[in-house]
């Protein structure tokens, strides 16, 4: 067994250890929440999150983490358009921010004000690929600034390749080249999140990047998830307002 193949061995078993929330989501989803679990036990952590993307950063969404705080940080992401999973898709490099306090406030002055009032200090973020392929990122949060360990930084790319296995073997055995249906059920507001965002473009009169916009800053605004607005722009519990003349 080579070290990289006794590194993933080791990750599985520290995953299969993980005590089965009898409340929990079932499969795929399930095994993912049970990783993000077991790395933040392992390194220590505060919370480790996994989110998918899309090429435009609009249509991704958060479909497992360790907590439901880890969760909100994850989703804070996608309500404010920045931050280090996004940028980790995006360069296909991890992106490491031992202190948000100083240069992540530059890097991402929105996130990291955001995941500092959340009691968040620092952030590291883990693309999810394999080859050409990329799928999102998963991000481990701690509460004090400070840089992962070597060894740290080898378990969370570790655990990353574990995640990304996940999704591959789960998509593998879907029927059709569909997306499993347990993920389809944690990606379902993707389509919801489309909607709204045309709903909003033409009741406002913006472009659609425009309407991306505005859609994020109520969110933010009213401390909610992009999904959960999108849900009431579409049921049209929700109007978002045109500016005054």
């Amino acid at each position: 067994m080579t070290a990289s193949q006794g590194r993933l061995a080791h990750a599985n078993q520290l995953i299969d250890d993980e005590p089965t929330d009898p409340h929990g989501a079932p499969g795929t989803i399930g095994r993912l929440e049970r990783l993000c679990t077991a790395l933040t036990r392992s390194l220590p952590a505060t919370g480790v999150g996994v989110s998918l993307l899309t090429e435009d950063h609009q249509g991704g969404g958060t479909v497992a983490a360790s907590s439901a705080a880890s969760r909100r940080l994850e989703e804070l992401q996608f309500s404010l358009g920045e931050g280090p999973c996004i940028d980790a898709y995006t360069s296909r490099r991890p992106v490491l921010e031992p202190d948000l306090t100083t240069h992540g406030m530059r890097r991402w002055p929105g996130y990291a004000r955001a995941a500092c009032d959340h009691g968040v200090q620092a952030v590291f973020a883990f693309p999810l690929q394999v080859g050409a392929a990329r799928v999102g990122a998963l991000d481990v949060y701690r509460v004090e600034p400070g840089s992962l360990t070597a060894d740290g930084l080898t378990q969370a790319v570790t655990f990353a390749e574990v995640a990304m296995g996940l999704l591959v073997d789960g998509q593998d055995g879907a029927p059709d080249g569909r997306t499993i249906t347990d993920l389809d059920d944690a990606l379902a507001y993707r389509l919801e999140v489309y909607q709204a965002q045309g709903m909003v473009m033409v009741d406002l009169g913006v472009t659609i990047d425009e309407a991306m916009a505005r859609f994020r800053g109520h969110a933010y605004a009213e401390g909610r998830p992009v999904s959960d607005v999108a849900r009431d722009i579409v049921a049209g519990r929700l109007r978002l307002k045109r500016d005054a003349p």
